[in-house]
Order: C-alpha cells, then structure tokens, then sequence
C-alpha cells in the first residue's frame, strides 16, 4: 500500500506542477510581455540596477581591505604599538569618508581645469543616485593611500601629525593625481601630452593611482621620521620581529580577498563581460608573487621567509593592478613573477642601501610594484582581440611592446611612472616636513620605548600581558 501511495502523490505532484506552468504561461507572462519599447527599456533598467549593486558590494569589498591592512600592520610590528596602529587605521577611514565627500571627489572628479584639477563637486552638491553610487566606489579607495603611509611609518611617528597628514592625502595628494589619470580630462589621457606621444595612459585599478602614490608618499615619511631604535647597529639592518604572524597572514588573505572588489569592481560595469579576466587575472599574478618569493628566500637562506612569502602574494596583486583587463593569463603570471622579484629586491635594497625602515615592506610593495604594474602595461597590454583597456576600438598603439605595438603605450606609462614618484614623493616630502617643524613628526625616544599605546592613548591592546621590551 505505501508504494502504491508514493507513486500516486508523485503523480499527482507532476500533474500540480504541469497545471501551474500552463497558468504561468496563459495569463502571467501575456500579461507581463510589452512593447519592444517597453521591454528594451526594462531591460536596461534591469542593468542599471545590477551596476549600482555591483559597485555598491565591490566597494564593500574594498572597504573590508583596512581591517586587513591593520592586521598585516599590528602582525608586523610589536605588541606596544598595537593600539596606536588600530587608531591610524580606523581614522584613517573616517577621515577618509568626510574628507572625499567634502573636497576630495570634487577635486578628482570635478568639472576640469587645464587638465590639472577639479573644481566643483565639493560637498558633493547636486549628487543624484549614479554620483551617490560613483563617490561611495571611489572613496573605498581614496583612504587606502593614507593606510601605505601608516604601516611604513608605524612604531614611531606622532598621531597627530599622521591625521593631519591623512587628511591632505585624501583632500589633495590622491585626488590631485587621480584627476590625471581617471577623470578623462587629465594631463595623462588627454591633451598635449597624449597627442604627442599618440596614446593616453592606462591605469585599470590603481596600480599607479592607489599604490604607487600611497608607496612613493610613504618614502618621503620614512625618510624624514628615520628607523625605530634598535633597527640599525653599525649600519647592519637587524631584525625587529612582529608580535604576531598568525594576524599577518590573516591581514594578507583579507587583503587578496579585497581585490575581488579592487580590480574586478573597476570594470564600473556589472554586464562587462571581461570581469571574470580581470579576477583570473588579478589570482594568477598574486599566486606567482608569492610563490616566486618562497623559492628566493628558500635559496638565500635555507628557509622560506614567511613575512617576505606574504609580501610577494601583495605584490603580485598590486603589480596586475593597472594591466589585469588588458593582458593575458600568461601574462599575469610573468607579471606576478616579476613582482615578487620587484618586492624583494627593493626590501633588501631600502634596508641594506637606503638604510629605510619600513615594519611592513609598504615601499616596495605599493611604490615599487605598483611602477611596476605601470610599466606592465605597456609590454603585455594585447592591444585589440579581448582587451577592456578603456572598452573601445583600437588602433596598433594600444598594444604592448611584446604584442606589436609601437612603443607608445610604454612610453606614456613610463611617464606617468615618473609623475607619480615626483608627485607623491615631492609633495609628500614637503608636508612632512612641515609637520616635523610645527608639530614634530616622531615622537620623542622614551615614548617610543615605551610603546605608543600608553603614551599616545592611555591604554595597552594587550592588558593581561604587559610585555616589557626594549
């Protein structure tokens, strides 16, 4: 009896489900279908929405990359710090959202002038839901420049002093140069510049924009606040490890997981259909960084370095930045490869030749790659079969080097290369400067021996383990 019950409430639950599609398809869908018209508009209604939900997640995304870099920052450095680290970060974000609403967006974004700047906008006055939605994508990345700065910085530069500095990256040095490269009026995509050289510059996601101008900002920090005692004896760099590895790698990951909204978000466009390009993309180049720098410290040292390993994974991700819509899958990975050579290089170079200290390796991670990534451009770009590079028709000068073009794509990103070093660097330099005299830039060597925690917050991130240190 129970068999014969299963079949007949199986037939009768197919004959139910056949009644229900003939009613859908006599009386709802005839009374949902319109005009071409009506359906087309729809259509693109349908689009629209699902752009601003894109943009409005990626940029969710990217908002979750700064408890990932204070992770990777706290990991690095020593416990006594943790708090002060914590603080840079978290006002770094709130700074960051007033400061871009206020003058910032307006700055990047505004109506143009000689290419250089723009000049309304401010306060966002007359913003509708796509400017409501374009501000809140663009923001997400505007502090991030702030963030390099902190780490490379970290255990010895005053608080004041950094928000005060945070709030001109955001207001100016960032948007100064995005309005170059991002606000289609710039000196980089239009103009005399771009008429000589016969192409415009190209900079996806911000190899150049965020990370390069966020990394040559940071030189110019470390440079004037100087190393953290104890880092340099006789001029041999020595080892200052971090309180905690296990909250590095976690740093790292949530940063590699942010560049799902980083590069793929900067599609701008939830129906593109190269997104899923620009994440393999972006994974293979990541993957190839830290693989490359396991193998070299392997064989320098006999280990595997983990902190490098982590950094070489970050720079992989920031070097496929700029060229991650515009390049093969092979090419992502020559181009992970060489960024973790890059990265490695240029932490043994700032610590052994410039004598830098930088906790975090943020020098070479965000400027050095990320000129890198620029450069990138230029040689794997391409050019017009499957490429995203500004979403047009192309000519011959919009392929790289390595896929026969001229050598003007190159030659612009080399130039925005340069700017972007004498930018940052130059006006980066000059502000801290000023801060160093009105303010004092480091603080003084007793409250850093004591930990910035207590000196500058009044309150220890570890209470229960009072850890003494020198």
């Amino acid at each position: 009896m129970y068999g014969i019950s299963q079949k007949l409430n199986s037939k009768m639950i197919w004959q139910a489900l056949l009644l229900m599609s003939v009613i859908f398809m006599l009386f709802i869908v005839p009374a949902s279908a319109g005009t071409v018209e009506e359906n087309s508009e729809s259509i693109a209604n349908l689009e629209t929405a699902l752009t601003f939900m894109w943009l409005i997640i990626a940029g969710a995304i990217v908002f979750l990359m700064h408890a990932g870099f204070s992770l990777v920052e706290i990991g690095l450095t020593r416990t006594k710090n943790t708090a002060n680290i914590l603080m840079k970060n978290f006002m770094t974000i709130c700074l960051g959202v007033v400061v871009y609403w206020a003058v910032g967006w307006g700055i990047m974004y505004g109506a143009d002038f000689a290419g250089l700047i723009g000049i309304d906008q401010f306060f966002l006055v007359g913003a509708d839901n796509a400017l409501w939605n374009s501000w809140w994508f663009q923001m997400v990345f505007a502090a991030t420049g702030a963030t390099i700065v902190s780490g490379a910085m970290a255990e010895r530069t005053d608080f004041k002093a950094y928000l005060i500095y945070t709030v001109l990256m955001v207001a100016l040095i960032y948007p100064v140069y995005g309005h170059w490269v991002w606000s289609g009026a710039g000196i980089l995509t239009s103009g005399f510049l771009v008429d000589a050289i016969g192409v415009g510059h190209h900079d996806f996601a911000g190899s150049g924009v965020v990370h390069s101008i966020g990394g040559y900002s940071a030189l110019a920090g470390v440079l004037l606040v100087g190393p953290r005692i104890g880092k340099f004896k006789n001029g041999k760099p020595m080892a200052i490890p971090g309180h905690s590895l296990p909250l590095a790698f976690l740093g790292t990951l949530i940063l590699a997981f942010g560049w799902v909204g980083f590069n793929g978000g900067s599609t701008l466009d939830a129906m593109d259909p190269f997104v899923n390009l620009v994440i393999a993309n972006t994974f293979i180049a990541g993957a190839s960084g830290g693989i490359i720098v396991m193998l070299i410290t392997w064989m320098k040292t006999g280990k595997p370095d983990p902190s490098l390993t982590a950094n070489g994974l970050l720079a992989g991700l920031v070097a496929i930045t700029a060229p991650c819509g515009s390049v093969s899958n092979t090419g992502a990975l020559i181009i992970g490869i060489i960024g973790g050579i890059v990265v490695y290089a240029g932490v043994m170079f700032n610590e052994n030749v410039l004598k830098l200290d930088d906790p975090v390796g943020a020098i070479a991670v965000h400027g050095y790659t990320g000129s890198w990534g620029l450069i990138a451009v230029g040689l794997f770009a391409l050019g017009t079969d499957g490429t995203i590079l500004e979403g047009a028709a192309y000519t011959a000068e919009t392929a790289g080097l390595f896929y026969g073009g001229g050598v003007g794509l190159l030659m612009i990103q080399i130039v925005a290369v340069i700017l972007s070093i004498v930018w940052a660097f130059g006006i980066s330099f000059v502000i801290f400067k000023i801060l160093d005299v009105v303010i004092g830039l480091r603080v003084s060597e007793e409250h850093e021996i004591a930990g910035l925690d207590i000196v500058e917050h009044g309150i220890s991130a570890y209470p229960e383990f009072m850890i003494q240190e020198e």
